[in-house]
């Protein structure tokens, strides 16, 4: 049986999209360097699936191991989530993030060519779209000037994609332009875990609340919005890993093959509205000061799903009630779950 390698599969987006293959019993692979998560996301997806993927801690940067694990497994696609993805880190540390996303890339389809892979769906962003004219933003919009280094680096890789599939015929390609994902599984087995502190607004939310003596920071209230605060298109994890197998099912049939897709869910949500939606779910009241714009944020963005909606047949289902909920329901179990190891 032909198999699905899922790059960076035990990370956020990872797990959750691998756990809906394994619900529809298609055969996964997973590799992860586990910069970015641990071990034991493993053993969750088998517990909510009842099965356990073959599992290879692997370097996307590594072809002497991406070739072996081509060789000793039939591959029909790849879904490449692997890559560093902090705005602000890839600021401080541009050379670490061209090296693993850019050579990643480079690096998984070579191995993709000379095992005669052909279809991959590849992990991309709004933040492509830098700082839009026009909004909602829609794929045939040209790239902006990117925002950051991380930005930048999912402009090169579509770019790589593109001259990979003109120059390859057979070689059919989808990316997957996420906006901003948040909350967890309904069994609250897996969800957002970031080593460190948090990067993205709802981890650094939902964990402020059990810092009492921290407050988290609001980049940004001079903004031209209606709040001072930057504007954000929030799309529920479940709804973006939903998009993914929408994306495998579609490009095997496709007859096209270079595709993008926005996944989102066309509405934009300000800090402030994201932060007083949040009180209102939890009963808490947020600790937080405000702070200068961090290098490489914009001010507004939004999706036109349009297109996705149209040829995936995918659309988002959850509201920004039902992700915080969701988040909220997560971190109360981890942080119940470490208190209990203590």
């Amino acid at each position: 049986m032909k198999k699905i390698l899922i790059t960076g599969g035990l990370g956020y987006i990872g797990s959750h999209t691998s756990v809906l293959l394994l619900e529809k019993n298609y055969e996964i692979i997973i590799i992860d360097n586990l910069s970015n998560t641990e071990i034991n996301v493993l053993e969750s997806i088998h517990s909510i699936t009842s099965k356990k993927p073959e599992f290879f801690n692997c370097d996307i940067t590594n072809y002497k191991k991406l070739y072996y694990i081509f060789k000793k497994n039939n591959i029909d696609c790849v879904i490449h989530f692997a890559a560093l993805k902090s705005v602000s880190e890839s600021v401080q540390y541009p050379e670490k993030y061209f090296y693993n996303n850019i050579e990643g890339i480079k690096t998984l389809l070579k191995c993709c060519k000379k095992f005669n892979v052909n279809n991959f769906i590849f992990s991309s962003s709004c933040t492509v779209y830098g700082t839009p004219k026009n909004l909602p933003v829609n794929e045939s919009m040209p790239f902006g000037k990117p925002s950051s280094p991380y930005g930048e680096t999912k402009i090169k890789s579509e770019e790589i994609l593109l001259k990979f599939c003109e120059k390859n015929k057979y070689f059919k390609n989808i990316s997957l332009r996420y906006f901003n994902p948040v909350g967890a599984h309904n069994s609250n087995l897996i969800g957002e875990s970031p080593k460190g502190i948090p990067n993205n607004l709802v981890p650094s939310i939902v964990q402020s609340c059990f810092s009492k003596n921290i407050k988290f920071k609001v980049y940004g209230n001079d903004y031209n919005t209606k709040d001072g605060t930057a504007i954000r298109d929030y799309i529920h994890i479940e709804d973006l890993s939903k998009a993914h197998i929408m994306a495998y099912e579609y490009i095997k049939n496709s007859k096209n093959n270079y595709e993008i897709f926005n996944i989102g869910t066309g509405r934009g949500y300000s800090v402030i509205e994201v932060i007083n939606m949040f009180e209102k779910i939890s009963g808490k009241k947020l600790n937080y000061k405000f702070a200068k714009r961090r290098k490489g944020d914009i001010k507004e963005i939004y999706a036109d799903t349009t297109k996705a909606n149209r040829i995936l047949k995918w659309k988002a289902k959850f509201n920004l009630k039902n992700m915080l909920e969701s988040a909220w329901s997560w971190e109360l179990k981890t942080n119940s779950n470490q208190k209990a190891l203590k």
